[in-house]
């Protein structure tokens, strides 16, 4: 079985600097790390590998220092890893997003299964798998919790809906995208990390795309642009209060009332 992972490169703090023109987080010499959602996805796609044979290949898009993500994810076991690299895919929203990895898929080649984390915590969308598999026109399934059974034409899968657990049966070519708790995910290996530091990661820029339109990537293809982003304000006050806890229970209700919280 040919398994797609999906990874991405979040930042590793809170402290990220925001340009202040294009309104984007500037992701370049900023402490990052494989989105957590991510490391659920692969460890979902090493398990069927190890049961049903195959390949596990990964694909990210970023700046080159996502390069480290896929060697992380050599490390873990994958098999291959592609980068999606070019200034003009800085910027995009959900919708570039998705297209642009849609066409680096098709460049990869063809695959029964891709993964991908349920969201990314620094975007928290939750909508690029899903718009993935819509520009490659395959069949999806959302938050999956559990893998139920995999087949030689299908997948059978438990999807965490708001208000029950479906079993769902999707034949391959499919995207899902998996939940925290679908699997531990494993540790990376030191010997696979020796064995595979100098395996090749292809990087693929808008030159390698079938379609070349600048304006369908990045900022450009973006029809959600961010107008205004600012920190938000630290509110440092503080009172410290001594009493009874009669006194001070009337201090606080006297305080709420000040606030007009009651």
């Amino acid at each position: 079985m040919n398994i797609l992972v999906c990874v991405k490169q979040v930042p590793g703090t809170s402290k990220v600097e925001v340009d202040p023109v294009t309104g984007v987080l500037k992701r370049d010499g900023v402490d990052s790390k494989m989105n957590p959602y991510d490391l659920y996805a692969l460890e979902t796609a090493l398990k069927i590998r190890e049961s049903k044979g195959g390949a596990v290949k990964v694909l990210s898009m970023g700046p080159n220092q996502a390069l480290s993500v896929i060697k992380e994810a050599y490390t873990m076991g994958a098999d291959e890893g592609t980068l999606l690299s070019d200034r003009k895919f800085g910027g995009a929203d959900v919708l570039a997003t998705s297209y642009t990895i849609a066409q680096g898929v098709k460049k990869m080649g063809d695959f029964e299964l891709i993964i991908c984390g349920k969201q990314t915590t620094d975007g928290d969308t939750a909508q690029v798998g899903s718009e993935m598999a819509e520009w490659l026109n395959i069949p999806h399934v959302a938050n999956v919790k559990n893998i139920v059974k995999v087949e030689e034409s299908a997948i059978t899968v438990e999807m965490d809906m708001p208000e029950s657990i479906e079993t769902v049966k999707i034949e391959y070519p499919c995207l899902i995208t998996v939940d925290k708790g679908i699997f531990e995910p494993r540790l990376p290996s030191y010997k696979k990390k020796l064995s595979t530091k100098d395996r090749e990661i292809k990087i693929l820029s808008l030159k390698d795309f079938d379609d070349k339109n600048e304006k369908n990537y990045g900022l450009n293809g973006s029809p959600t642009q961010v107008e205004r982003i600012f920190p938000p304000e630290v509110n440092n006050d503080r009172e410290i209060w001594t009493g009874s806890s009669g006194e001070l229970s009337e201090k606080i209700d006297q305080k709420l009332k000040e606030l007009k919280f009651i």
